[in-house]
């Protein structure tokens, strides 16, 4: 089960998302809130207007959503459990499927064949792009220490 929203292109979409946002950020940093009330078009007050009831994290998981939406950015939503293919990885970690393959064969991240496919778990592949990312970090911040004990710069 994998959905991919495009862009909201159209201005009043982007706004509903941006609203619907801060609704939701509001109402979580106030409470532990687990309801939404839904309501048709053109209805003036809650009245009998249906709620539908979820878990705070969920609640926040729509906020993020919504809010890269209203950045104009694309949003895929799919299961940490699936796997993908070695195309869908490289593109996921933004790099090209020769080099995730080499990563693969030298055992940096996990996977299994499908017949003569190789699939990767997403959950692994997620895990592989945050390790870089601290490894990143800590690079970055290990050359800014040494600038700073070497005085160089402001």
């Amino acid at each position: 089960m994998s959905n991919v929203i495009d862009r909201l292109e159209n201005k009043e979409d982007l706004e509903l998302a941006k609203a619907a946002q801060r609704c939701l950020v509001s109402a979580l940093d106030h409470s532990r809130a687990v309801q939404i009330a839904i309501l048709e078009e053109g209805a003036q007050d809650l009245g009998d207007a249906p709620l539908l009831r979820l878990p705070p994290n969920v609640l926040r998981l729509f906020a993020d959503v919504l809010g890269t939406l209203a950045q104009g950015k694309a949003v895929t939503v799919m299961p940490k459990e699936l796997d993908v293919t070695t195309q869908e990885a490289a593109m996921y970690l933004n790099m090209s499927r020769p080099y995730l393959v080499r990563l693969l064969e030298a055992g940096k991240i996990p996977h299994h064949k499908v017949g003569t496919h190789r699939r990767l778990r997403f959950e692994d592949v997620v895990q592989y792009k945050d390790e870089r990312k601290r490894r990143s970090q800590q690079a970055l911040q290990a050359l800014a220490d040494q600038a700073q004990e070497l005085e160089l710069g402001d």
